[in-house]
């Protein structure tokens, strides 16, 4: 039986944890919240409590490390906290994964870290740090790429939505909200299941951009949601063409034989 640790038992993590234990995967994750160790524990899944920073802190999370595969899945709070946050981090990780003999290490990442071009772009485009759109995760990738003692696939996300995420809720009412750019989404379910697929299917010392393959502007995502749910569309959008973007390609993942649940944003379900 094939054991996997999920570092990040969220919203993404643990219905990953539940997917891959119906699979006959051995699971067991870690958790920052003291409240939900005894109720994760309670539904099979072994969970530890680990908090990363401002130093790493737990009871017995060592224990996470002992397993086959670690699944890396937590946010780097780009926004809110400085860009050596997220790095530092995963620094801690890296060095205990290396201690542990950890052999495949799979980094749940960001479209975020490509730079808005104005055009399509996908996992053959070299990224710089003068070049990233999100320094903190381009330096994460970079701590974890090329490392000799384990196998990394980098799993680089668009935006994580679906069941109680609903973008248009966020711009519900406001003005001046850019509506003429694709979005860049993928399901939670898609986020599972390639997630699992990766897993399954063995493909190791790869990146693979997690988005689904159609790109509807995002004034028609918002105007759906608000039509479908029963809330207010923005007010009014920006100024169509003065926002930069971009269009992340998910024909990697496809090419392995991946075939996306919901392969259009529009098509959503939400709780």
């Amino acid at each position: 039986m094939t054991s996997v640790s999920i570092i990040g038992l969220g919203w993404l993590g643990l219905p990953l944890a539940k997917a891959l234990k119906e699979k006959g995967f051995q699971v067991k994750g870690s958790t920052t919240s003291p409240e939900k160790l005894d109720e994760l524990n309670t539904k099979g899944i072994s969970t530890y409590l680990l908090k990363l920073m401002p130093h790493p802190e737990g009871k017995g999370f060592q224990e996470l490390f002992e397993t086959e595969i670690l699944f890396i899945n937590i946010p780097p709070r780009s926004r809110t906290m400085p860009e050596t946050f997220h790095p530092e981090q995963i620094k801690f990780i890296k060095s205990m994964a290396i201690q542990a003999g950890v052999k495949k290490i799979i980094y749940v990442s960001s479209t975020s870290v490509y730079p808005d071009l104005n055009g399509e772009l996908d996992e053959t485009f070299s990224l710089t740090k003068n070049n990233t759109g999100n320094i903190s995760l381009f330096q994460a990738e970079n701590i974890l790429l090329h490392e000799p003692d384990f196998d990394l696939t980098i799993i680089r996300f668009g935006g994580l939505l679906g069941v109680d995420r609903i973008p248009g809720r966020y711009f519900s009412g406001k003005t001046n909200v850019v509506g003429d750019s694709p979005v860049n989404y993928i399901h939670r379910d898609d986020a599972v299941g390639i997630s699992s697929w990766v897993i399954e299917n063995n493909l190791w010392s790869q990146i693979y951009n997690g988005v689904a393959p159609y790109h509807p502007k995002r004034k028609l995502v918002y105007e759906k949601n608000a039509l479908d749910l029963g809330f207010s569309p923005p007010k009014d959008y920006a100024p169509v063409g003065k926002t930069d973007w971009k269009q992340i390609s998910s024909q990697k993942i496809q090419a392995t034989g991946y075939k996306f649940q919901i392969p259009d944003p529009l098509d959503f379900w939400y709780s």
